[in-house]
């Protein structure tokens, strides 16, 4: 893993989330967003192990793997402002996405929404005899949807190249992981299904690294999915129409004091592995970036109303 490329991706997806909630305070912003502050790592860590012709699914919190799979930043935004040169042309809007050249299937306003979907694409990478791994992420709530249950069961039966990736931030809109799921544990969870299931800290993007690495190769070599729960923190509300809830605050702190990025980047600076120097260039390249893709955004064209039914099939 390139250790700058992999901060540089973190305080992208960090700067880009940031400015959604400026312009969402301008008005600007069609729909709702779900904010992925605190879980850069996850994103990032795992996407990094992505070989060219693999695929991720993602969820209602999809920015993060966006960027961390390639994905333009300006057309990010535009998307998510509803504008033309979005990449769904303006109508998917934050949730919905999507951009099949970087392996990108698509973002998924349904919880649990995008597991099928990875179930499928990697029975469709097997029939057309392609060596491509699918990166399957969800949050914790989807743990206890049925699709969880019938994809992980039928990707094991089959033996089927998915990760199946879980972002445990803890908590749901207003209830607490601890509250609303049975056994304390999602990779234990693996284990009914004769696959592998691991734990992994979420805000250390080398641990995530590491453990999708050993994952992707397992999946790579016929023997089967694997099941990742990465434990994380979201910092802000549910949506950013949410971001007041009845979250304690000093659970809040202590996992802001946990921080995946500032942690990296005080792991690279001991390591003394880059110049300080090298680290503030990144940042200033980064807000520069995000600065120019929210001109691009805000520059963008509304779509032309009489669009609204092409690329419409159902």
């Amino acid at each position: 893993m390139d250790q700058l490329d992999a901060y540089r991706k973190m305080l992208l997806i960090r700067f880009f989330e940031e400015e959604i909630y400026k312009l969402n305070k301008l008005g600007l912003l069609q729909g709702t967003a779900h904010l992925y502050i605190g879980m850069e790592a996850i994103a990032v860590g795992a996407c990094t192990t992505m070989l060219n012709g693999d695929y991720l699914t993602s969820t209602h919190r999809g920015h993060g793997h966006g960027i961390a799979c390639g994905l333009d930043t300006g057309r990010m935004m535009a998307e998510i402002l509803g504008r033309v040169d979005g990449y769904c042309g303006g109508k998917g809007g934050s949730m919905h996405i999507a951009d099949i050249s970087h392996g990108m299937l698509g973002a998924d306003g349904i919880v649990g929404g995008g597991i099928p979907i990875a179930v499928g694409a990697a029975v469709g990478s097997r029939l057309k005899a392609e060596s491509s791994v699918v990166l399957c992420f969800f949050g914790e709530g989807a743990t206890n949807q049925g699709s969880f249950h019938e994809g992980l069961n039928f990707a094991a039966v089959q033996k089927l190249p998915v990760v199946f990736i879980c972002e445990n931030n803890l908590w749901a809109l207003s209830a607490s992981f601890k509250e609303f799921t049975a056994g304390g544990s999602v990779a234990a969870r693996a284990a009914g299904y004769g696959i592998p299931g691991a734990r992994v800290d979420g805000n250390n993007v080398t641990a995530v690294f590491e453990a999708v690495a050993v994952a992707a190769r397992r999946a790579r070599q016929g023997l089967g999915p694997s099941l990742l729960e990465c434990e994380t923190y979201r910092w802000e509300g549910h949506s950013i129409f949410t971001r007041q809830d009845n979250r304690p605050d000093e659970e809040i702190l202590h996992w802001k004091n946990r921080d995946p990025i500032q942690q990296y980047r005080n792991k690279l600076v001991e390591t003394h592995a880059y110049p300080i120097q090298t680290l503030l260039e990144v940042e200033a390249q980064v807000g520069t970036q995000i600065s120019n893709a929210a001109e691009y955004a805000k520059n963008s064209p509304m779509p032309d109303p009489g669009s609204a039914l092409e690329h419409v099939f159902a």
